[in-house]
């Protein structure tokens, strides 16, 4: 099966609006910040610096997964998805491997993340890509996140 991961586009934002609502609902973690981003791509990752990337398949958006500066030398990854039927097929490793990508050509020095505990395979995901496990900050703007990952891009491999 053929997957490119691409930059988001204007014309893509219906499609990471649905992927993205739907694991947000099924692990009933969506919020008034999140309807927000889902609402406005654009302003929230994009016009600050940050990137989207989406797998597409025959010009279908089958996943996406998000990068945005947080603070400085880093970035934090969000908004990784893919739709049910291509799970399993390393797509998600190739979205999050890209935004890790990005944040080093930015000379970024780490990139993190919030989640939630329910996500086990997304947080095995981030644990093989050498994400650490850290406590929860405090100012984090998400109320579900109980999970909070570091990658330090100082001692991290690239990815291959």
């Amino acid at each position: 099966m053929n997957v490119e991961i691409d930059i988001f586009r204007p014309e893509h934002a219906r499609r990471f609006a649905e992927l993205n609502r739907e694991w947000l609902e099924e692990y009933n973690l969506m919020e008034s910040s999140e309807e927000e981003q889902l609402a406005d791509p654009q302003a929230h990752f994009l016009d600050c610096g940050g990137q989207i990337f989406v797998a597409l398949h025959d010009d279908n958006v089958i996943g996406t997964c998000a990068v945005v500066p947080h603070g400085v030398e880093e970035f934090e990854l969000a908004k990784l998805t893919v739709s049910s039927e291509f799970r399993g097929q390393g797509i998600a490793r190739r979205l999050v491997e890209r935004c890790i990508a990005y944040a080093r050509e930015r000379d970024a020095r780490r990139v993190i993340l919030v989640s939630n505990s329910q996500l086990h395979v997304a947080l095995g995901l981030y644990e093989s890509l050498g994400f650490k496990f850290c406590a929860v900050p405090e100012a984090t703007k998400y109320v579900h996140a109980d999970v909070y990952m570091v990658l330090d891009l100082d001692i991290a491999e690239p990815a291959v």
